[in-house]
């Protein structure tokens, strides 16, 4: 594997609140994730999973520490910086946030425009082309309420990839799919990310997918377990 790293954590905490009501809910994370690694993290609800990804993401502002993704420095960045940055991110959520107005390939198509390197006319071909990547090249005019819970996700997914993020960021991606949906959806982000060689960090309560990982990570209370107690999977 490729040890150059896409996430380097050092010290960084997070506060939600001000004030009397000023509460911290990320303490002292380290961590490091490096290029074409899939990592799971887990822990209970309210442990801060989330918050975590989203500062990852660019999503909200570093309060504390460092956290570089890319080599970039995420403190104190400027919002044109931290765009720059999500333009290298596919995103992956629970509730897989498709636009309802728009067909399949139109929402798909919606991360490519990110992308200003990339002709008008090869946007929508590029569209296609990762629906049918995702086994559904005969959904690309098809309207999210037509679309089975497991399709939906699975055009998520291919709005996520398109644009050959290095760095997926998937929020419970498998939550609401039952058993052989999320094993499919899960899989099928683990061959295009390994195809695209971009790195994976899936929050997930699901134990039924913890196979596809290279590690393991668990928070509690706000804190990674040390990294002596991470679980790498044998794969």
């Amino acid at each position: 594997m490729n040890q150059k790293l896409v996430v380097e954590i050092q010290h960084l905490n997070h506060y939600f609140g001000g004030g009397d009501l000023k509460k911290q809910v990320l303490f002292d994370i380290n961590l490091e994730i490096s290029a074409g690694e899939i990592i799971i993290m887990m822990g209970p609800s309210g442990s801060g999973k989330t918050t975590l990804l989203t500062l990852i993401g660019g999503l909200r502002s570093i309060q504390e520490g460092s956290l570089k993704v890319f080599d970039r420095e995420l403190y104190g960045a400027s919002l044109d910086q931290l765009v720059q940055i999500r333009r290298q991110i596919g995103y992956i959520f629970q509730s897989h946030n498709l636009l309802k107005f728009l067909t399949a390939w139109q929402n798909v198509q919606t991360s490519l425009e990110l992308h200003k390197d990339i002709p008008d006319e090869k946007l929508h071909s590029q569209a296609e082309a990762m629906l049918k990547a995702v086994g559904l090249e005969h959904r690309v005019n098809y309207y999210p309420e037509n679309l089975s819970g497991g399709q939906k996700q699975k055009v998520a997914i291919a709005r996520a990839l398109v644009g050959h993020p290095k760095l997926v960021l998937a929020d419970e991606p498998t939550a609401a799919l039952d058993s052989k949906s999320g094993r499919d959806v899960v899989e099928l982000m683990q061959h295009l990310a390994q195809e695209q060689g971009c790195s994976i960090l899936v929050v997930t309560h699901d134990n039924r997918i913890l196979d596809i990982a290279d590690r393991t990570i668990y928070m509690e209370d706000g804190r990674l377990a040390p990294e002596a107690k991470f679980v790498k999977n044998n794969t």
